[in-house]
């Protein structure tokens, strides 16, 4: 009987937030709706990464592509037959098609057990924990709610995403729009620990004269070998030298060490303001793994539509209508 009445008035409180259309994130939104939500995502999370280790970085990559462009609402995900969906953007292009299958795959897992339920949102948030732990990263409680969003447009990417040339301040205006502090960024930048890029992305660095000075001269020539000047466009590095497809606080050492990819990596390390947060999260992986709990958890909230605000698509690439 109390269990019941425990069910009950849950039931009740949910129904009450979303027709008074002031839904928020909580950590058990499912409740007795979904209890197994995340054990179901998780699973099929491990089946993909199983399947291809590229899992990893590219389902954290699409939660944050996705969280700066309209709010972590899955309008990433839609597929547009003009072209013209988020996804289409330019600075989405490179997004791995195994980052979509994970959300996908797992939707549908989810789909079977509580049809029209659970959002696609809510689904890429959990995928996007569910990586990290599993290539070693902290385990961390992820807030529930979110409902999926009704517009995705290419056209409202553009500026919306960190440049890899980006300085310090650039960078902290960027993250500051969305509510997240420069601790915050350089944990999220952590991420970089997974994770590939194509040698356009960096290549003025190492080609430039005289080459990035910021580079450790001996990576700067490890770069050049594996991404000569004629190489093929398709070809990716790790974005780690060290541990890539270990979530662990290397990232950090690599920066001091002058191995930071991309200049708005090398230039946390480089650039005083923030040059003591690298220096101590490469020193202590306990502080990196609270600090990018805390930001990840920051992160999920953008822009986020809650009660009667958007939809829970029956199919996370298409609009319900």
């Amino acid at each position: 009987m109390e269990k019941n009445c425990k069910s009950t008035l849950w039931v009740l409180t949910i129904l009450i937030l979303v027709r008074s259309g002031q839904g928020q994130l909580l950590l058990n939104f499912y409740g007795p709706r979904c209890p197994n939500v995340e054990g179901i995502v998780r699973q099929a999370v491990l089946t993909k990464i199983n399947q291809t280790f590229v899992t990893i970085p590219a389902t954290v990559r699409l939660f944050f592509h996705d969280c700066f462009v309209d709010g972590c609402d899955a309008s990433v995900l839609i597929a547009s037959p003009n072209n013209d969906a988020e996804k289409d953007s330019p600075d989405n292009l490179s997004l791995a098609g195994d980052g979509f299958d994970t959300v996908v795959k797992a939707k549908q897992a989810v789909e079977a057990q509580c049809p029209g339920i659970v959002s696609c949102a809510d689904i890429l948030a959990l995928a996007a924990r569910d990586v990290v732990l599993l290539a070693g990263g902290p385990a961390y409680n992820v807030e529930l709610g979110r409902r999926d969003g009704l517009v995705s447009q290419a056209s409202r990417v553009a500026g919306n995403l960190p440049d890899p040339h980006f300085n310090l301040g650039q960078l902290n205006t960027m993250f500051a729009t969305h509510g997240l502090s420069q601790t915050d960024m350089i944990a999220l930048s952590g991420c970089h620990t997974l994770g590939f890029s194509h040698c356009n992305r960096f290549a003025d660095r190492i080609y430039s004269n005289p080459i990035d000075p910021t580079l450790d001269p001996n990576y700067a020539q490890l770069l050049m070998q594996m991404c000569p000047r004629d190489v093929d466009p398709r070809i990716a590095i790790d974005m780690d030298p060290v541990t890539p497809r270990t979530f662990d606080n290397v990232y950090y050492q690599n920066l001091v060490g002058g191995k930071g990819l991309f200049t708005s990596d090398q230039v946390l390390f480089t650039d005083p303001a923030s040059q003591p947060t690298v220096l101590g999260f490469a020193q202590n992986p306990g502080d990196f793994n609270g600090a990018f709990i805390t930001a990840m958890t920051k992160l999920g909230r953008v822009g986020v539509k809650t009660g009667d605000q958007g939809e829970i698509r029956r199919d996370c690439s298409a609009f319900n209508s």
